[in-house]
């Protein structure tokens, strides 16, 4: 064998011994690539699983904040029934009350007035004189303001200088012997029960 003979025998055994190791690494990448994969695919499996657990907890505490704002919105509803309830019948009660004070202050009030109009019809029956009516009717005016004075109904004082509170003026005149806005006459007399007015006295109101 010569020379050249045995230097190509040993390039070619040089060469198969570089493929063979290109084989192997070949190999050995792609066991490492099969490897990561493997490795990705358990962490993508992991990350999977973490994210459902985090999305079933998150589902839950959502869940538990629903209910127990549904039991909030509930009680305040059968609070609401109550009160609406409560207040209307508090309505129909004050209601009831407002209209039996009314009535009972009605009958009082008549329970005085029928007697005046008893009188009225004895005047009107009576036979006798001018006078006797005369003082049938006194008899029956004094009567009415009896039965005023135990209602605190009272008459209006016109004696003094005009007041717009318990006054009304229907005329105006000029007369040096009067005072300004001193009442000069009275043409309907007025009464009041306590502060309430009545009926104002209608006046006339001098200067």
């Amino acid at each position: 064998m010569t020379y050249n003979d045995e230097n190509l025998e040993k390039n070619l055994d040089i060469n198969e011994s570089v493929e063979d190791l290109k084989e192997e690494n070949i190999e050995s990448n792609e066991e490492e690539i099969e490897i990561t994969e493997d490795n990705k695919e358990n962490q993508t499996s992991e990350q999977d699983s973490n994210n459902e657990e985090d999305e079933l907890e998150m589902l839950k505490k959502h869940k538990e904040e629903n209910k127990k704002l549904k039991e909030e919105l509930e009680a305040l509803n059968d609070r609401l029934l109550r009160v609406t309830a409560e207040y209307d019948n508090y309505r129909k009660r004050t209601s009831k009350e407002k209209q039996g004070i009314y009535g009972d202050a009605c009958v009082d009030v008549l329970k005085e007035i029928v007697p005046v109009l008893d009188n009225l019809e004895r005047a009107i029956e009576a036979d006798g004189s001018v006078e006797d009516l005369k003082k049938g009717v006194e008899m029956t005016m004094k009567a009415c303001k009896d039965s005023f004075e135990k209602l605190g109904v009272e008459e209006i004082d016109a004696s003094s200088d005009f007041d717009p509170n318990l006054h009304q003026a229907v005329m105006h005149i000029e007369d040096e012997n009067l005072g300004e806005n001193q009442i000069a006459e009275v043409f309907l007399k007025g009464y009041k029960k306590e502060d309430k007015v009545i009926r104002y006295t209608v006046v006339k109101v001098a200067n």
